[in-house]
Formats: structure tokens, sequence, C-alpha cells
């Protein structure tokens, strides 16, 4: 999958798991208990999740590829006998 198509993909998530959030904001106060924790527990950790995966993802990609790069360096290769 192309890097462009991840980024569009992550971008829609944020924006949708964001509409909750502000439905849980600007709602009238005696609506809030009803749907106060998915919008804690599961709308926000989501939020925040793909928000720092498109801010720093590019970081965790590259620390992730140094270290299966390492891995595959170090594992043994079967000799032939």
């Amino acid at each position: 999958m192309q890097e462009a198509t991840k980024r569009s993909i992550f971008r829609w998530i944020h924006i949708v798991f964001a509409i909750p959030i502000f439905g849980y904001i600007y709602s009238p106060f005696e609506n809030i208990p009803s749907y106060a924790p998915a919008t804690r527990f599961f709308f926000v950790p989501v939020l925040a999740l793909s928000g720092l995966w498109m801010w720093k993802g590019h970081l965790l990609r590259r620390l992730i590829a140094k270290k299966s790069a390492r891995s595959r360096a170090n594992a043994p290769t079967a000799e032939m006998t």
C-alpha cells in the first residue's frame, strides 16, 4: 500500500472519530452520561493514536525497519552439511 493511501486512511479515521467528541462537548448536559464511557475509553484513545501516528509515525516506521533489518542480519543461516 502506498504511503499516500495510508495517510489518507489515518486522516479519515481521525476525522470520523472526532465527530462523537464534538457531540460529547456540545451536547446538553443531561445527555452526556449516556455516552461518556464510549467517548472516554474508545473515541479519545483512537483519536489520540491516529493523531500520533500521523504526526510521528515516520519515526516509528523507521525504528521498526531498523530492528527488523538488524534481526535479519543476526539470524542464524542454515548451513549446508
